[in-house]
């Protein structure tokens, strides 16, 4: 059994930076492409960021990049995703997700098998 779970989420200030943890058990870091995902309030869920399996590549969406950034410890069976100069337009709850092996375009949802439950993270202003 794969299982995903976050945390590290809570309530920030806009410009302040959260760090959200999230740790893969049952199954190597290596066997996955992972990513975070995160959905608003009346919103749908949306591609946040992802790492490949050897830290080769990282993708971001637009409206994170440059200010998120995601890594990985596969030794720790760890992924991170550090949230800097954080907006309220940030607030979502916020989800990890593993994805078999590689993954030939990381935005798409459908193709992650495992997801953690989800972690809030709440920016006020």
């Amino acid at each position: 059994q794969v299982h995903v779970a976050e945390s590290g989420g809570g309530q920030a200030q806009a410009g302040d930076s959260l760090r959200l943890s999230c740790v893969v058990s049952g199954r190597t870091l290596s066997s996955f492409t992972m990513g975070w995902f995160r959905q608003a309030p009346g919103k749908e869920r949306e591609f946040v960021s992802a790492v490949r399996i050897n830290s080769d590549t990282a993708y971001y969406q637009d409206s994170v990049r440059g200010r998120f950034i995601i890594s990985r410890d596969n030794a720790k069976n760890t992924v991170w995703l550090q949230m800097n100069s954080l907006e309220p337009e940030d607030t979502a709850l916020y989800y990890c997700a593993a994805g078999l092996g590689y993954l030939a375009d990381v935005r798409i949802q459908e193709r992650y098998a495992f997801w953690g439950q989800g972690i809030q993270v709440t920016v006020s202003s």
